[in-house]
C-alpha cells in the first residue's frame, strides 16, 4: 500500500511537470544576426537568445566567427585562448549541440576568452530556447557566473559558416538585440513571475538574491512612473482523477483548482505543495491591496522581509510570520486575509484564477511556462536573473531619448558623447551640444537651452531661434566690448546676424568699424570737425556755431537765441490780436441781435421811422 501510494505520489508529480509544458505555446524569444562577411553570406539570419548569460538588450556586438580544431561541441575546457587581441575584433566561439548542457559549453567558452557563443543546431527544426539544466542538475556553481551572450542559430546557418572558415574566409557577424524588446513609449511594463519555495534550489536561491538585489532600482522606477510593475505566479490544477487523493490535498487548495510542486520534492516530509499555493496568493493579495492605496511597490519589501525572516529552514513559513511581516509595512491586513479567502472551500479564487488565465500567451507573448520569467512590454526576457543585466533590458523598453536617468549611469551603458561630441553639431565656447546620450547610443538632435530652442540638423549645424536666442552665446553672432561700450550683431526679432549701425561685417564672425568721416557719411557741412569713433563718430563745428546732427548743419548759437524770441514774441502778438478780434465780432453779434428784438417788440405797438403807412383793406360797400 505505501509502494502504491509512492507511485501514486510520483504520477501526480510528473502530471504537474506535464502542466508546465502543455498549458500552450511557448514562444522562442530571438534577436538578429547579420553575417557581413564574407559576401557569399552576407544577410539577416534569426537566432534564438539563450535563457543565461546576459544578452545585450537594447545593444549590438561585432564579432569575428572561430570554429575550435578539437571540442567541437566545448563540453570540456579548451586548452587555447580565443581571446582577441589588442585592437582585433572580438571572438564568437561557433560550436556544436550535442553530448553536454548549453550552459557548459558557454561557461567553457566564457572561461577560454570567447565574446560570445553561437550554437549550430544539430537537426534541422525550428529554433528552440537555450535553457538552464532542471532543478536536479541546477546546483552547478558556474550558472550565475555566465555572462557571455548566447544563441543557437539553424543547422543551414552553422554548416555554411563551417564551409567558409575551413576555405580560409574570414566570417564577421554582428549580434543586434536592439529590436528584441518592444520599446514604444516613455514607460515600461513588466511582469515578474515567480514563487515563494525557497526550497527548490539554485533556481531558488537565484530569484530571492535578484528580488533583494533589484529592490531599490525598481522602487525608484515605479515611485516615479516610468514603469508599472505586476508580480505574477504560476499555480496548476490537479486531474480529476486524483481529487481527493493524498498527494493532492497535500499539494492544492480549493478542492484541487490550484497546485504547486512539493519544494523539497519529497511528499513525506517538510512543507507541502499548498503551503506554498497560500503564500503564493499571500504575496499576489498584497500587491492587490497596495496596490489600491497607491503604493505597489511595497511589494518588494514585503517579498524580500519574508524571504530573510520567514524561511523555510528554519521552520518559520507560515502565516503567523507573514503578518508580522505585513503588519510592520503598515498595509491593511484585513483585506489581505479578505482577499486570500478559504483555501479549503470548494470555490474560484479570483485572483489565482486570474493568474492562471494570464499563464496562458496573448499576441506575441507566448505562454508562461519557465520560473522564474520575467515579461518586459509583452515579451520574455532571456537571460541570467541578474540586476544589471534585467536593467539593462527594462531600459531596452523605452522609447529612445525617454530614459530615466538611472539607464545612464555608467554602469549600464557608455555614455557616446563622451567622445569627440558623438560626430554632433557643438558650440564650445557657449557649452552646447546637439549630442544626447541614450540607452541605445545616441542621437543628434538640436537642444533646448534656458527656453532658447535650437534647430538645424543636429550633426553640423544648429542655430538659437525665437525671444532671448541672444541670450545664449548672443545667438551666435558677433559682439565686442570697447572702452566701456558694447555692440552685437544679433537682435531677438531677427533670425539673422546684422552689424549695428556704424559697422560692417558678415555680423558672424566680425563686424568692422566705419568710418563715417573719410567715407563722407556724416559731418560734411563747410563749417563741419569730423572725428572717428568706435561704432560712431563725433561732429563739432568751427567758429562757436552749434551742430545739428540731423540735418547736418552748423548754426549760430545767437541767432537761435533770437529766432527764438522772436517767434515766442510773434506767437504771443498773434494770440492776443486773435482775442481782439473775437471780442469784436462777438460784441457786434450780440448788438445785432438785441437791437432786432427790440424793434421787433416795439413795432407791435407803434409804427417804426422805416416803417410805410399800413394799407387799408376794408372795403366800404357802395351807397
Amino acid at each position: 500500500m505505501r509502494e502504491m501510494g509512492k507511485k501514486l505520489g510520483l504520477l501526480v508529480w510528473v502530471w504537474f511537470m506535464l502542466c508546465r509544458f502543455c498549458v500552450g505555446r511557448f514562444v522562442v524569444e530571438k534577436n538578429s544576426l547579420k553575417v557581413t562577411s564574407p559576401s557569399s553570406l552576407n544577410g539577416l539570419y534569426e537566432c534564438a537568445i539563450g535563457n543565461f548569460g546576459v544578452p545585450q538588450y537594447g545593444g549590438t556586438m561585432v564579432g569575428t566567427v572561430v570554429y575550435p580544431e578539437a571540442n567541437h561541441k566545448a563540453c570540456n575546457d579548451f586548452d587555447v585562448s580565443f581571446k582577441s587581441k589588442p585592437g582585433g575584433l572580438p571572438t564568437f566561439l561557433l560550436v556544436d549541440r550535442g553530448d553536454c548542457y548549453f550552459t557548459l559549453k558557454a561557461w567553457n567558452a566564457q572561461k577560454a576568452g570567447a565574446a560570445a557563443i553561437l550554437v549550430a543546431d544539430d537537426k534541422v527544426e525550428p529554433l528552440i530556447t537555450m535553457d538552464t539544466p532542471e532543478e536536479e542538475h541546477a546546483d552547478a556553481e558556474y550558472l550565475q557566473n555566465i555572462t557571455i551572450p548566447s544563441a543557437l542559430i539553424s543547422k543551414s546557418l552553422g554548416d555554411s559558416i563551417r564551409k567558409a572558415l575551413s576555405s580560409k574566409e574570414m566570417v564577421n557577424i554582428n549580434l543586434d538585440w536592439t529590436e528584441a524588446l518592444p520599446h514604444p513609449d516613455e514607460r515600461v511594463e513588466y511582469e515578474f513571475w515567480t514563487n515563494s519555495n525557497d526550497e527548490c534550489g539554485p533556481k531558488c536561491d537565484s530569484q530571492i538574491d535578484f528580488v533583494k538585489n533589484f529592490k531599490g532600482a525598481a522602487q525608484i522606477l515605479e515611485k516615479k512612473g516610468y514603469t508599472q510593475f505586476t508580480p505574477h505566479y504560476i499555480t496548476w490544477y490537479c486531474p480529476e482523477a486524483f481529487i481527493f487523493s493524498k498527494q493532492c490535498k497535500s499539494q492544492c487548495i480549493n478542492h484541487g483548482r490550484y497546485c504547486a510542486p512539493d519544494p523539497e520534492q519529497d511528499f513525506s516530509r517538510g512543507y507541502d505543495g499548498k503551503d506554498v499555493v497560500v503564500q503564493n496568493l499571500r504575496q499576489a493579495c498584497f500587491f492587490k491591496v497596495a496596490n489600491e492605496s497607491g503604493r505597489p511597490w511595497l511589494w518588494w519589501d514585503y517579498v524580500t522581509d519574508f524571504a530573510i525572516r520567514c524561511p523555510m529552514k528554519e521552520k518559520k513559513y507560515n502565516e503567523d510570520c507573514s503578518n508580522q511581516v505585513i503588519k510592520s509595512l503598515d498595509v491593511d491586513l484585513k483585506k489581505i486575509e479578505n482577499c486570500v479567502g478559504d483555501a479549503s472551500a470548494d470555490v474560484v479564487n479570483p485572483v489565482l484564477k486570474a493568474e492562471q488565465d494570464a499563464q496562458i500567451g496573448k499576441g506575441t507573448r507566448g505562454d508562461v511556462t519557465i520560473l522564474p520569467t520575467l515579461v518586459i512590454n509583452s515579451r520574455q526576457y532571456r537571460g541570467k536573473l541578474d540586476k544589471i543585466a534585467i536593467l539593462k533590458a527594462i531600459c531596452a523598453g523605452f522609447e529612445e531619448t525617454t530614459e530615466p536617468a538611472i539607464c545612464l549611469s555608467k554602469d549600464i551603458e557608455t555614455n557616446e558623447c563622451l567622445h569627440n561630441n558623438g560626430g554632433c553639431w557643438q558650440d564650445k565656447a557657449a557649452n552646447v551640444t546637439a549630442c544626447k546620450d541614450t540607452f541605445r547610443g545616441r542621437v543628434c538632435e538640436c537642444p533646448v537651452v534656458q527656453g532658447v530652442k535650437f534647430v538645424g540638423d543636429g550633426y553640423t549645424h544648429c542655430e538659437a531661434t525665437g525671444a532671448l536666442r541672444c541670450e545664449i552665446n548672443n545667438g551666435g553672432c558677433w559682439k565686442k566690448t570697447h572702452d566701456g561700450r558694447t555692440y552685437s550683431a544679433c537682435a531677438d526679432d531677427s533670425k539673422d546676424c546684422k552689424c549695428p549701425l556704424g559697422f560692417k561685417g558678415d555680423g558672424v564672425n566680425n563686424c568692422d568699424d566705419v568710418d563715417e568721416c573719410k567715407e563722407k557719411l556724416a559731418c560734411q557741412c563747410p563749417e563741419c570737425k569730423c572725428k572717428d569713433t568706435w561704432g560712431s563718430y563725433e561732429c563739432s563745428c568751427s567758429g562757436g556755431l552749434l551742430y545739428m546732427q540731423e540735418h547736418d548743419i552748423c548754426i549760430s548759437k545767437d541767432a537761435k537765441t533770437e529766432v527764438s524770441w522772436s517767434f515766442i514774441w510773434i506767437i504771443i502778438l498773434g494770440l492776443a490780436a486773435a482775442g481782439a478780434a473775437g471780442y469784436a465780432i462777438y460784441k457786434y453779434r450780440i448788438r445785432r441781435y438785441m437791437d432786432s428784438e427790440i424793434r421787433a417788440i416795439m413795432a407791435q405797438y407803434m409804427p417804426l421811422d422805416n416803417q410805410g403807412e399800413i394799407p387799408n383793406h376794408v372795403s366800404h360797400g357802395n351807397v
